[in-house]
């Protein structure tokens, strides 16, 4: 059959099976089951109410247990077994924990921990960071609608379509050939000279302060409370979740100082072609910019809608007693829309959490750029170790979960 033919069918059948689906058990429940008639009517029309919902909801949950919770039931046996032949038959053998020891044993689980980390950190800040910054420019300019169109076009394109793009762009040919990689297009101009000082080298030293000191501002903002305290109390979870930010704080300004000092001192190798996505540590961001590209519409047009939520009268009187642009915007316009950051910044970590695509069609994990679904696919489907490739989804779905849980009850909260 055509595969439009097949797809019509396939409409038709869904659709009308739902429309037949609803219309039938209502029908059997009002006609068969609590008929509205005689000396109990009224009583069976309550009973019929009651049961109309879960009526409703009965699909809904059959295809969660089928497509869901049936899978995690599945995979967390998987995890915890190993297929054995036994008299001729293959079966799943009971082995305990032994397949998560083999996984933590493995360099490159360590290294698709250390790398998601690495996602974690930066793209959830930078698309956040960069859709906050789109959303407050475009609205004050004319042809903002044409500009958040033009951001927000990333999301349209897939991962592995956005991923073919970069890979385009990162492209290297021989030395004998032309280079078609944009990127590499731009690096052959450079020549050592004083425009290569300037944006190889001060741009992004300028970048990486800026970065260290707007790290060192949060991290200030988190323990100001502890160290200006006298005797106030905290909640129990609150002392570990401000020391952990000012450590982690720290971690970042290290980082960005010791990424300073080899700036100064590396030697580019103008004039050559590089193979960008073999890199080892940038390449992941290379990766990374990727993703950043396609969430930062997302961004945008969530944080868009928060900040024309803001009250007006608040931006007035600021400005009356005298705040300028910079005050407006982090003293009166962020912290009301605080709650939306948070979850624009989780929604994205739940995306890296799970990215996959962009680094199997870019480098399939190769160059140390491995990450923890991609591990899961390559054990899976590669190595068909079924235990090990288990585990390591039960330990994405552990990273996922209280993320997701903490979306869904502050979701609720704003309802409330």
């Amino acid at each position: 059959m055509h595969p439009a033919l097949l797809g019509l069918v396939t409409i038709v059948i869904g659709v009308g099976g739902c429309v037949g689906y609803f219309y039938f058990s209502n029908l059997v429940l009002d006609k068969f089951i609590f008929p509205a008639k005689g000396t109990d009517a009224g009583r069976n029309i309550n009973r019929a109410n009651m049961v109309r919902p879960w009526l409703f909801l009965f699909p809904a949950i059959l295809a969660l247990g089928m497509y869901l919770a049936y899978p995690v039931i599945a995979t967390l046996w998987y995890s915890v077994s190993e297929r054995q032949v036994i008299d001729g038959e293959q079966v799943n053998v009971f082995v305990g924990l032994a397949n998560y020891s083999q996984m933590f044993g493995e360099t490159k689980f360590w290294e698709a921990m250390r790398n998601n980390m690495l996602w974690l950190i930066v793209v959830p800040a930078a698309s956040t960071a960069f859709g906050l910054l789109a959303a407050q420019l475009t609205d004050r300019i004319k042809w903002g609608s044409f500009a958040k169109s033009l951001i927000f076009m990333p999301m349209a394109i897939s991962f592995v379509g956005a991923a073919v793009i970069f890979k385009l762009i990162y492209d290297t040919r021989p030395v004998d050939q032309n280079q078609i990689g944009v990127l590499n297009a731009v690096w052959l101009q450079f020549d050592g000279g004083i425009g290569s000082f300037l944006i190889l080298r001060l741009v992004p030293i300028a970048t990486l302060l800026c970065f260290a000191a707007l790290v060192a501002y949060t991290a200030w903002l988190f323990l100001k409370p502890l160290i200006k305290s006298q005797g106030e109390r905290y909640n129990a979870w609150t002392l570990p979740l401000r020391v952990l930010i000012g450590l982690g704080g720290a971690y970042l300004i290290f980082l960005s100082f010791r990424s300073i000092l080899s700036l100064l001192t590396a030697s580019f190798p103008y004039g050559e072609a590089q193979t960008w996505l073999t890199i080892p540590f940038w390449n992941s961001f290379f990766l990374m910019i990727v993703l950043i590209w396609i969430q930062t519409g997302f961004a945008m047009v969530i944080l868009s809608a928060a900040l024309r939520g803001i009250p007006e009268e608040t931006v007035e009187a600021a400005i009356v007693d005298g705040a300028n642009p910079f005050q407006v915007f982090f003293k009166i316009k962020m912290p009301q829309i605080a709650g939306t950051i948070v979850v624009v910044w989780t929604t994205i970590t739940l995306v890296v959490l799970k990215v996959f695509d962009i680094v199997f069609a870019m480098t399939n994990g190769q160059w140390e750029t491995q990450v923890l679904a991609n591990y899961m696919f390559d054990k899976l489907f590669r190595a068909n170790d079924w235990g090990v490739g288990s585990a390591s989804a039960m330990i994405i779905m552990l990273l996922v979960s209280p993320i997701l849980v903490w979306n869904v009850y502050n979701a609720r909260k704003e309802m409330r």
